[in-house]
């Protein structure tokens, strides 16, 4: 399977309501004039806080990969979900963040590592792309009752 790198924005989707497919065209293949985007299966983000590495580094960018079925039944097999339930979104996010800054080793130790902020960031992220497959969440401003959609995996501080 070959896997491909996608940026922190979202490709456009189709407007509410719209299937993606012409009344004339099969089911699976695309209409005259679009285009099909190939399937993410990576995706970029930026934590809030940043890991803070042994060496004093903050790391803030990362990538999640989507988990597969095996990344959500291997830790149930694992000793420290068995004892403690609420381990296991620290094992699985270790299975599926590929990189956070210069950290390519990711695995439960650095996860236990990330502030609480960062944690609950990463567990929503996840929850987002392998659930609803995007990262784009609909708001409404509290001020003046605008909807509008903002991307989670942000840019900079805040814009998650």
């Amino acid at each position: 399977m070959r896997r491909q790198m996608a940026s922190a924005a979202a490709p456009p989707e189709a407007a509410p309501g719209a299937s993606g497919r012409s009344a004339g065209s099969p089911a699976g293949s695309p209409s005259e004039g679009q285009r099909r985007e190939p399937m993410r299966t990576e995706f970029a983000f930026e934590l809030p806080r940043g890991y803070l590495d042994e060496s004093g580094q903050l790391h803030r960018a990362g990538v999640m990969r989507l988990a597969t079925a095996r990344d959500e039944l291997v830790p149930l097999r694992d000793d420290r979900v068995r004892e403690n339930p609420a381990y296991l979104s620290v094992v699985l996010l270790g299975r599926v963040i590929t990189r956070i800054g210069d950290v390519t080793d990711v695995h439960a130790g650095v996860i236990e590592d990330l502030f609480a902020s960062d944690l609950a960031f990463l567990q929503d992220f996840y929850r987002r792309i392998n659930a609803e497959g995007h990262t784009r969440a609909q708001v409404t401003c509290p001020s003046c009752a605008c909807d509008f959609a903002v991307d989670l995996a942000g840019g900079r501080l805040g814009e998650s």
